[in-house]
């Protein structure tokens, strides 16, 4: 049974948005679980709905199911696991590598080689499966941390929620930028009419990327960028929007045949959920971003 108390911050918010934040889990996730009657209002008994209003101090009981083996079959997928122990793991994935199997993609994704190399992992939610705290893009490689249990599951997505996780990338950028370095402060949400793509738009949610230029190549620049929100493509949609789309980008910025986005996940420093003790892993770009990046002129030593 997990017991939550709604934080002022969370006063007037949808009852399962607020959940979902405080849990450390997916909308979706708690939908469900209201659906299957887990949620509860503390000595209440009217029945929860997901559109709810959730108020300051009320107290939600949740009570997470005993979790079923999963319906995913595990699929022997090479994997660089860079650490791992009881709490987590880290992931350097490749590009090309989808994360979670959807339309087109049922089999030989990230979450199925996860179940096949880390049997202990996160069952929040009602079914067994590898604790998928954030995503990369099919074609950004770089580092995931994954959730071996609930409760890290729990912390890393609340440090997520509350910015306290850093994640910084390598990016080339078409053209040649002014500043040296920049904030870029728009809200992204769903284009409205390409609804598979994103869009700097006035009606999407709040989101903000730092970056630093570390190279300048004749009519391209390596970025370093840093995350202070986490929205569907955000760097890919930022570099776009302000005329410097990351290279290569088949969706905001015109394929190259045979080559994929020039995005890597190059850092992540979060605090251990066991303890908090700051952990920072790095992991430098793959050598097709290399080879892009000296095509250009640019030199190979990153630090």
């Amino acid at each position: 049974m997990l017991r939550l108390e709604i934080a002022e911050e969370y006063h007037g918010k949808r009852v399962d948005v607020a959940l979902a934040s405080l849990a450390g889990e997916s909308r979706a996730c708690i939908q469900r679980l209201i659906g299957q009657g887990c949620v509860y209002l503390e000595n209440v008994a009217t029945k929860i709905k997901p559109r709810d209003t959730a108020k300051a101090g009320e107290i939600y009981l949740i009570d997470i199911p005993k979790p079923m083996p999963s319906t995913l079959v595990p699929e022997d997928i090479p994997l660089e696991i860079l650490y791992q122990d009881k709490n987590i793991a880290i992931i350097n994935k490749p590009a090309g590598l989808v994360v979670h199997p959807a339309a087109g993609n049922y089999t030989g994704t990230l979450v199925q080689g996860l179940l096949y190399h880390i049997k202990d992992l996160s069952g929040i939610g009602g079914e067994l499966r590898p604790g998928i705290v954030h995503r990369l893009d099919k074609m950004t490689s770089g580092l995931m941390v994954v959730a071996k249990n609930d409760e890290a599951h729990r912390s890393l997505s609340a440090q997520l929620t509350d910015r306290t996780c850093t994640r910084e990338y390598m990016a080339l950028a078409r053209g040649a930028m002014g500043k040296n370095e920049g904030r870029i402060d728009a809200p992204i949400g769903r284009h409205h009419i390409y609804r598979q793509k994103m869009a700097v738009t006035d009606l999407g949610r709040p989101a903000v990327t730092d970056f630093i230029i570390l190279q300048r190549m004749q009519n391209a620049c390596l970025l370093h960028c840093k995350l202070q929100t986490g929205r569907t493509h955000q760097i890919r949609v930022h570099l776009a929007h302000i005329g410097h789309p990351v290279l290569d980008d088949p969706v905001y910025g015109g394929a190259v045949e045979g080559a994929r986005q020039m995005l890597h996940a190059w850092r992540l420093i979060f605090k251990h959920p066991n303890g908090g003790k700051t952990m920072a892993f790095e992991a430098q770009p793959p050598e097709d971003f290399l080879r892009r990046l000296r095509g250009l002129g640019g030199c190979d030593i990153i630090q």
